[in-house]
C-alpha cells in the first residue's frame, strides 16, 4: 500500500491534497497521513505547509507587519509533491 501511495503522487500532475489522494485510493485521511510521513521523512516527497497572505506577493496591504499577524491570512490543505530523483540524488552528495 505504501509503494501505491507514492506512485499515486508521483502520477499526479503537481501538488495533491490529502483529500484528494484519500478520494483517489480510498483510504481514510488519517491512515494516509501516516503513509505520506513515511515518505516525506524519507525523502520522497515534499509537504507544501499551506498558507497564503495576499499581501505576500509583493503587493502589500500595508495592514500587517509579518504573516503571523496577517488579517488577510488563508490557510490553504496541505499538498504533497514526489521529489524528482535528481533533486534525491543531491540531498543525498
Amino acid at each position: 500500500m505504501l509503494r501505491q501511495v507514492l506512485q499515486t503522487v508521483e502520477a499526479a500532475e503537481g501538488p495533491i491534497t490529502l483529500s484528494e489522494l484519500s478520494r483517489r485510493l480510498n483510504i481514510a485521511p488519517g491512515a494516509l497521513a501516516g503513509m505520506l510521513e513515511h515518505w516525506a521523512q524519507r525523502g520522497r516527497l515534499t509537504v507544501d505547509g499551506g498558507s497564503a497572505c495576499a499581501c505576500a506577493d509583493g503587493g502589500g496591504c500595508g495592514s500587517c507587519s509579518g504573516a503571523a499577524v496577517c488579517p488577510f491570512m488563508a490557510r490553504l490543505p496541505r499538498s504533497f509533491v514526489a521529489v524528482q530523483t535528481i533533486e534525491r540524488r543531491d540531498a543525498m552528495d
